[in-house]
């Protein structure tokens, strides 16, 4: 049968050989393959089918491990039954083995249903790739398209000529024109006319390529500056929310306005002294060459914490001053008693 149809395709080349001076012959194949694979419906189906597989299988496998079990019972019981009971129980066990093998045969055999129900789940896409080649092929001028996936040997096949994505295109495009309005589907027109350019124009390909390739640069450099300039407005919030929380943990807390005051006072002088102060040379610094750059919120929390200390320290001052006041008002109390006595 291959034989006849290389020799059919030799005998349709050599006769379209003579018209080459006025018409160059087109010739284009599909992958059917592939085409299947990249087709939504067909996908969910074998998915379904796949399930279905799985099913049988476990019940196989169920049949199997009771099958297992017999035979383990019979070797274990062998010695304590009698020849018929021994004939009785092979016999059922060999009954069991046919009847596994019997449905393992009619659900995955050559002949079976798995490839009987993928036959069927193919069959619709197979008529409508068959009726998408014939429209590729009128409106483009084929002579030829092939099936990459059938019985013909392809020893070699230019990527050019391969009309799989088309096809698929083809079939998409069908699905979506149900769904579309008036507008949308002069604009899909408009998307395919393009397409179809690109595949007969291979420069149009690689310019719409560049195209692609220079819009998605654009989209990217617009995400770039986008995260950049939302990673400036938490750093802005982050600041603010530290500013507002030591505004509340000062309004919330047991410094009073004149320690506040002096101690701002003491820290300003401390660093006008620092900053007029002169380097061992004799020559004078600017504040900028001689202070390093300072967090003003961790200065501000560092001087919170220090003016908090100092709060304890007094605060235990003053407690165990009024201790010793109170032990010594005690000694005294008890020394006219030990006198009387």
């Amino acid at each position: 049968m291959r034989k006849q149809f290389l020799f059919l395709f030799l005998a349709l080349i050599v006769a379209n050989t003579s018209q080459a001076q006025t018409r160059t012959t087109r010739i284009g194949y599909i992958d059917m393959e592939y085409i299947l694979e990249n087709v939504s419906d067909y996908k969910e189906a074998t998915a379904q089918l796949e399930l279905k597989a799985q099913k049988w299988k476990q019940e196989i496998e169920s049949k199997k491990i009771e099958i297992n079990k017999l035979k383990e019972s019979l070797k274990a019981e062998k010695a304590l039954l009698t020849k018929e009971l021994i004939d009785e129980r092979e016999t059922e066990i060999k009954f069991m083995e046919t009847e596994m093998m019997d449905y393992q045969q009619k659900q995955f055999g050559s002949d079976g249903n798995l490839i009987h129900q993928k036959m069927a789940l193919a069959k619709p896409i197979q008529d409508q790739v068959f009726t998408a080649v014939q429209d590729i092929a009128e409106a483009k001028n084929y002579d030829f398209i092939f099936d990459k996936s059938s019985d013909l040997t392809m020893l070699f096949s230019n990527k050019k000529f391969d009309i799989s994505d088309q096809v698929i295109r083809v079939l998409n495009r069908t699905d979506k024109r149900e769904q579309l309005t008036k507008k949308q589907l002069k604009d899909q027109e408009i998307k395919e006319t393009r397409e179809n350019e690109i595949d007969e124009n291979p420069a149009m390909a690689d310019r719409q390529k560049a195209l692609d390739e220079k819009r998605a640069a654009r989209e990217k450099l617009i995400e770039d500056r986008r995260l950049e300039q939302e990673a400036k407005k938490k750093e802005y919030d982050d600041r603010r929310k530290a500013i507002q929380a030591e505004r509340e943990a000062k309004k919330n807390g047991t410094v009073s306005e004149p320690a506040k005051t002096t101690e701002a006072a003491k820290t300003t002088e401390t660093s006008k002294t620092d900053a007029t102060a002169k380097p061992a040379g004799g020559t004078e610094t600017s504040p900028a060459a001689t202070e390093p750059p300072v967090d003003k919120a961790a200065e501000r929390q560092k001087l919170y914490e220090q003016r908090k200390k100092e709060l304890e320290e007094r605060r235990k001052k003053i407690i165990e001053e009024r201790e010793a006041a109170k032990k010594a008002k005690e000694a005294e109390t008890q020394k006219p008693n030990t006198t009387n006595n």
